[in-house]
């Protein structure tokens, strides 16, 4: 019985050996997997911990916590591995790899040592783990794994297709829950993962899984949502089929590795495959035109015969798309377009300006008035002014020899920047500083601008002479019905608007008939 995905309907909390993402700023998410022990024996006093520039964050501390909580990263100490015996083990394992092989008896020996040594390893238990204690500064947010956040911390094998794109491309693809999908060049995964939650429309009565009831018999007639996933270089596909099965989407995804260009879209295999029957197509190849061919309404044909076949190709260059379009002519595509598209981020924040701001983060330290420029311009030239007139005072006493005349009681009310800066912070203490100032809305200095150039089309339906015949036939029950029911039988417009003319009097032809009639009638009179 397989889990139920994350992808498709997260737990309210984070359990133990699931998918979590660490959000640590705006561009840099760390996906892993959350376990309750360290599995992977590195000896952390902590048990499993997640190491990042932004500080270290033990498992336990991430276990049982709602998706969204702010995670305080942790005090530890990542220089004490407990394992100097297993590494000297290990390096004399690749040191016994360089030797001759005259030294038999010695590598045997050598190798039964570090056996033991590894299977003591494995076997100790570590009695109790560390209560982590919170680190100064250092903090991430919890989430739950989803097509969006995968797309942005998942390892690059290829050029990923961003949600901006594979948004848009699911929406004109017109996929919605129990939508067959055709995807040829899976790469990194990305616009796998969205398009199997855009299907998913349940699990099937057998895969009912925790407490999640299955699909119904109208589910069933409705069709089963499928994402069929080609990828022709075989070290991606495996890496892809193993984070498919991690993720306990392979129910709903397949992955498989073929050279679409030549083998088309068919699966092959022991036991006998399912037939596919797709309805919308993503080409991400870098020769989509050569894949078309097994795009058509053959009997063997991956299509969906009864309904419109949407498709998508995904190319950088504008050449591809001038082959492609030539080629989607060629078989029978209509409603061609090619669409690119360009992503801005805009970013909304609260502006302070003033002088009465100086020092504090996110500021415009700025005259916010003419009034208030001038006060503190008065301010600087009232300062000046007194600080000449007591340099001037004290000359003239150190001329006379008097030691009178300092400027201090000049300068009572005098108050220094640092002391300045010193109020105004700690003024704002008690203020909500993220209610006030203006609100601001900017656009990021650099544009992303072209990831690729996305072609769209579409193929009829297949339309056969007993297609024709039925249609003509219910057409003409129809018409024999109305005739039957005393109903007025449909008009066209083209005799709507001739109808409207003869009311009106305006139909040119139709008053030389009359009055030819007329004519006709008096000369036979």
């Amino acid at each position: 019985m397989p889990k139920n995905s994350p992808f498709f309907q997260p737990s309210p909390v984070a359990t133990p050996d699931s998918l979590a993402i660490l959000h640590l700023k705006r561009d840099l998410l760390t996906p892993t997997v959350l376990r309750e022990h360290d599995d992977e024996n590195i000896g952390y006093a902590e048990g499993k911990v997640t190491t990042t520039r932004y500080g270290n964050y033990p498992h336990s501390t991430l276990i049982g916590k709602p998706w969204g909580s702010q995670i305080k990263a942790s005090q530890v100490d990542t220089g004490t591995r407990g394992r100097v015996g297993l590494h000297a083990a290990r390096g004399a394992k690749r040191k016994r790899g360089g030797s001759s092989a005259g030294h038999g008896d010695d590598i045997a020996v050598a190798a039964g040592d570090v056996e033991e040594h590894e299977a003591g390893d494995k076997g100790a238990e570590v009695e109790g783990v560390k209560v982590p204690v919170p680190a100064e500064t250092g903090f991430c947010h919890l989430l739950p794994p989803t097509p969006e956040v995968w797309t942005a911390s998942l390892p690059h094998r290829t050029q990923v297709v961003y949600t901006p794109d594979y948004s848009y491309i699911l929406q004109r693809l017109r996929v919605t829950p129990g939508t067959e999908v055709i995807e040829a060049g899976a790469g990194s995964g990305s616009f796998t993962h969205a398009a199997a939650r855009a299907v998913f429309n349940g699990y099937p009565q057998d895969d009912a899984v925790n407490g999640i009831p299955g699909r119904t018999e109208d589910d069933v007639k409705l069709g089963t949502g499928r994402v069929w996933s080609f990828e022709f270089h075989e070290p991606r596909a495996h890496k892809l089929q193993e984070e498919i099965r991690n993720h306990s989407i392979s129910s709903v995804a397949t992955i498989t590795h073929r050279d679409v260009y030549e083998n088309g879209f068919s699966l092959v295999g022991t036991p006998p495959q399912p037939h596919i029957r797709a309805s919308a197509v993503f080409l991400d190849l870098p020769a989509p035109w050569l894949a078309l061919k097994h795009l058509t309404r053959a009997p063997s044909s991956p299509l969906k015969p009864s309904t419109s076949i949407h498709l998508c190709t995904f190319s950088p260059c504008i050449e591809q798309v001038q082959r492609t379009v030539a080629a989607l002519r060629t078989f029978g595509w209509l409603e061609i377009e090619m669409v690119e598209l360009s992503a801005r981020r805009i970013e909304s924040r609260r502006e302070r300006v003033g002088l009465q701001e100086e020092g504090l983060r996110g500021v415009n330290a700025t005259p916010a008035t003419v009034d208030e420029a001038v006060s503190r311009l008065r301010e600087v030239e009232g300062r000046d002014r007194s600080y000449h007139h007591g340099l001037t005072v004290r000359h003239l006493n150190d001329a006379l020899g008097s030691g009178e005349g300092s400027d201090d009681g000049n300068r009572e009310d005098y108050v220094s920047k640092q002391q300045r800066l010193k109020n105004i912070k700690d003024a704002q203490v008690d203020r909500k500083l993220y209610k006030e100032g203006r609100l601001m809305h900017r656009s990021e200095p650099e544009l992303k601008m072209h990831t690729s150039y996305l072609v769209f089309a579409v193929l009829p339906r297949a339309w056969t002479e007993e297609d024709e015949r039925r249609a003509q036939e219910e057409v003409r029950g129809d018409l024999e019905d109305a005739d039957a029911e005393g109903m007025e039988k449909p008009i066209s417009k083209r005799q709507r608007k001739r109808d409207a003319k003869i009311r009106a009097g305006g139909d040119k032809d139709v008053e030389l008939e009359m009055r030819w009639q007329v004519e006709d009638v008096c000369g036979d009179g």
